[in-house]
């Protein structure tokens, strides 16, 4: 994308910069319905590994996106939840989900061969299956 001169970021390049890594918007997906042990996230992710979910909550923890509450118990129990700025992005990134779901066929004819081209429920991607960008 071109940039124009003298433009630092623009809205897009924000937005990207905070989404920007295969499972993120799937984690914000998944964290939208409730909040989620890490657990619960990883099988819920299928063909996330543990280090690279670990190290994308991370990030979305310092970007303000999730909220990590630990309950300092024994054994550890650890809750993630969307914070106000997360759910903020995920509204913004609904029409984007709605524009995938109606143009899969279009953009990925090999998934609607393979029988992958049903919709899932309100224009959101299935979070067991590894994404194709929601």
């Amino acid at each position: 994308m071109a940039r124009r001169p003298g433009a630092r970021h623009c809205g897009i390049d924000a937005a990207m910069g905070v989404i920007g890594g295969r499972w993120k918007v799937l984690v914000l997906w998944a964290l939208d319905a409730r909040p989620h042990r890490f657990g619960e996230l990883r099988r819920a992710l299928e063909g996330v590994s543990e280090k690279v979910l670990a190290d994308h909550l991370r990030e979305m923890q310092e970007d303000g996106l999730v909220h990590r509450e630990d309950f300092g118990e024994v054994p550890p129990r650890v809750e993630y939840s969307l914070t106000p700025l997360g759910r903020s992005l995920n509204e913004a990134l609904e029409p984007l989900g709605a524009w995938g779901q109606e143009h899969a066929l279009d953009t990925a004819p090999d998934a609607a061969a393979a029988g992958e081209g049903d919709a899932p429920a309100a224009g959101r991607p299935r979070a067991a299956r590894a994404p194709a960008h929601p």
